[in-house]
């Protein structure tokens, strides 16, 4: 990597001779003597209370002391393997007051950090916890990966880090706000998230608003960035300037560093600069305490957003909506509870549903209409029945483009503060909060929003959207049976036809390659992508959009293999397309050349040799699976790219295919999976056990974590039940 070994290479220039920040370099040595002075008392302090070999490190993570391993390699796993971490980050501290060593003391800084913080953690109990909600402190690597589709696609357009404190309360708001409502992950530290709280910003992780704490926590946003690196972008522990490469590639991230200055924060602040994040401060500077294009003073409140979008390069592409709530993907994952919503709609509690449809040219385009009685007036705690339909007209739209459009309702409405939407088709559910009723959000608005959307992310093939909210129960009741006559089962049985041997084309998906460099997802009709979201109309659909996107046609041509489900063209398109180091793939077996696994899969396959079965474990699991690993522990291994032999992510309906790896046995070799993913996919489970002739009773056939959690503790289960796996030819 040619381009990572001339990393500092971005450096150079920055300052001219004669001209470095003194006053700026002189605070930043003295933060980092304190971080290392003070991570040195704790580290003493801890090994006489608990000695040398007591075990060290943050929960939920396979990357031990994160900044460490990733920067380091090194695996702390004592309080004694921290000591000479900390003796080499004090001898590389050089005096001189020079940018070069700036950045080294930041690098110490975040190294001190990291161990206090890790220090702090060996005290945390379920019966004391260090953190209370929304306090994250460390965020687990269940967190950093539940977001990387989004991160890889961009749907998250960068990343904002801000420690201090803002001018005022309501300074704060507005610029956490404004950052929300571009789609950028937070990470809060210092007395900005009480500012926010004394405003009822909503925080924590459901809204990738991170309040990580105070003081050193700050590392906790550094540690999340350097895993996605390893996590996604196959960097291996230690490969320091691949690593800031990446970062200064790959995690758009900025600071912005508010109120007074703090020597450690400043040093901190260093760290960042390290690794390619530039610092943006509302303080006045003159310009002895400035780096330009690296540390810069913008103390315009209304400027200082722009200014360090500009300075790192992220491109907003968001579009106002003129609704009273804020809208952006920080709200997706909002839960709107009981208590706390104004109306609902559908659920099964009233008549729901919605419907995208292709219309012609003589729809009016913007036009959003109210069929029905508003929300005016409801008592708290409401129902209505709702129906949305969405007509699209452009000249480019085809029918299989619906339910790729359709399915986007779920985002785009997720994306309303305040709004809560699960399920789709004549299943969906909704609910408005109080306070967004309060703020004067109306039925109109979803229709707002939903235009606003499909406008300018499905351009090249919308040209006129006209969207009818419905709320007229008997007008609910009639358009539900138009939709599922002639829209849903029209495009079940579209489905249902789409085999693998039915097409002589699938289609490529290479979203997940900013995280994963060598990974090639493969979509065919009967397996969706690993992350559960891309099946094969939706690629082919992308590729109608975007001809030059991450989806991409691959005919079939020569078959090698038709049982292990080889293809000559598949095997040269992974090659090329995995930087030359993938050189065949099987599409029907896990247990010779398997796809590479990303990152951002929904669940994870591998083998269980106890039972001559298979295991499969999904991302919302948190416990130990038969395979000796957790989720999280499987997925550090498996995922950047990585083709390894009986194992592999894959997208939960995968399960349920027709093709569910028929080199191997298929469904018959299933023998443990999470009790809650098995009842969640039961319906279609048993539809395809059914099909593969081993009748519905064959789901309570498969073990889970209340049988056991390791191959010797489920087998005699399987062995009482019969399990087709126990009988099936050896997997070795």
């Amino acid at each position: 990597m040619s381009e990572a070994l001339n990393f500092d290479q971005i450096f150079e220039g920055a300052i001219e001779p004669g001209k470095e920040p003194k006053k700026l370099f002189k605070e930043a040595y003295e933060g980092t003597i304190t971080a290392l002075s003070y991570a040195e008392i704790l580290l003493n302090q801890a090994i006489r209370t608990y000695g040398k070999d007591h075990p060290i490190g943050y929960p939920d993570t396979a990357y031990f002391l994160p900044v460490i391993r990733c920067l380091s390699g090194e695996e702390i796993r004592t309080l004694g393997d921290c000591v000479p971490v900390l003796n080499r980050a004090r001898m590389k501290i050089k005096e001189a007051k020079t940018f070069e060593n700036a950045r080294q003391w930041g690098e110490s800084t975040w190294y001190a950090a990291d161990i206090i913080e890790a220090i702090r953690y060996i005290q945390n109990t379920p019966e004391n916890p260090l953190h209370v909600k929304p306090w994250t402190g460390f965020i687990g690597d269940p967190v950093v990966r539940q977001y990387g589709t989004k991160m890889v696609d961009w749907t998250i357009p960068g990343e904002a880090v801000i420690l201090g404190r803002a001018k005022d309360s309501k300074a704060a708001k507005k610029l956490v706000d404004s950052l929300m409502a571009k789609g950028l992950m937070l990470f809060l530290c210092d007395e900005i998230i009480e500012q926010l709280m004394e405003e009822n910003v909503k925080l924590g992780v459901d809204y990738i608003a991170y309040p990580l704490g105070n003081f050193t926590q700050v590392v906790h946003a550094a540690n999340y960035a350097l895993r996605a690196g390893m996590m996604f972008g196959g960097i291996k522990p230690g490969d320091y300037e691949a690593q800031k490469d990446y970062q200064r590639r790959r995690v758009l991230a900025f600071v912005l560093y508010l109120g007074e200055h703090d020597m450690v924060k400043t040093a901190a602040a260093m760290g960042a600069i390290n690794v390619g994040f530039p610092v943006i401060t509302d303080q006045e500077l003159p310009e002895d305490k400035q780096i330009p294009d690296w540390f810069i003073s913008e103390p315009d409140y209304d400027k200082i957003i722009q200014t360090a979008l500009e300075v790192r390069g992220i491109k907003i592409t968001a579009i106002d909506i003129d609704v009273p709530i804020t809208i952006g993907p920080a709200f997706e994952g909002e839960s709107i509870r009981k208590k706390d919503m104004f109306v609902e709609f559908g659920g099964q509690k009233t008549p729901a549903f919605e419907l995208v449809r292709m219309a012609g040219d003589d729809i009016e385009d913007g036009k959003v209409e109210l069929i029905g009685p508003d929300i005016d007036g409801l008592e708290v705690g409401s129902r209505l029945p709702l129906g949305i339909v969405v007509d699209v007209y452009g000249r480019k739209m085809q029918e299989d483009f619906e339910p790729v459009l359709e399915r986007r309702i779920h985002y785009f409405t997720n994306y309303g503060e305040g709004l809560w939407h699960v399920a789709q088709r004549d299943l969906m559910w909704v609910r408005i909060s109080k306070d967004a009723y309060a703020k004067g959000f109306r039925m109109k608005h979803i229709g707002d929003i939903l235009y606003a959307k499909f406008k300018s992310e499905f351009s090249a093939i919308v040209d006129r959207i006209q969207v009818t909210i419905i709320t007229d129960e008997a007008k609910v009741l009639e358009m539900r049976e138009i939709a599922r006559k002639d829209y849903y089962q029209k495009r079940d049985d579209r489905l249902k036809l789409l085999t693998d041997e039915g097409v002589d084309t699938f289609y490529s998906c290479l979203l997940c390659q900013s995280f994963a460099p060598t990974h090639v997802c493969v979509v065919a009709p009967e397996r969706v992508g690993l992350c559960g979201a891309v099946s094969w109309l939706d690629a082919k659909a992308a590729y109608e959009i975007n001809p030059h996107g991450a989806n991409q046609p691959i005919p079939k041509g020569e078959v090698i293999d038709p049982v292990k489900g080889q293809w000559k063209s598949f095997n040269e398109y992974t090659y090329q397309n995995s930087q030359r180091t993938i050189e065949a793939v099987n599409f029907y077996t896990i247990m010779e050349y398997p796809m590479t696994s990303c990152g951002c899969f929904e669940a994870i396959m591998c083998m269980v040799p106890e039972c001559n079965g298979f295991m499969v474990v999904n991302r919302e699991h948190g416990g130990m699976t038969p395979s000796g690993m957790t989720f999280s522990t499987l997925a550090g291994t498996i995922g950047g790219g990585a083709q390894m032999p009986g194992f592999m992510g894959i997208g939960k309906s995968y399960l349920a295919s027709k093709k569910f790896v028929p080199a191997d046995g298929g469904l018959a070799r299933l023998v443990w999976m999470p009790k809650d993913l098995k009842e969640q996919l039961r319906p279609q489970l048993e539809e395809a056990a059914e099909y593969a002739g081993l009748g519905k009773d064959f789901i309570d056939k498969i073990a889970d974590e209340t049988v056991g959690t390791s191959g010797d503790e489920i087998l005699p289960f399987l062995e009482e039940k019969g399990h087709p796996a126990l009988k099936m030819e050896s997997l070795f």
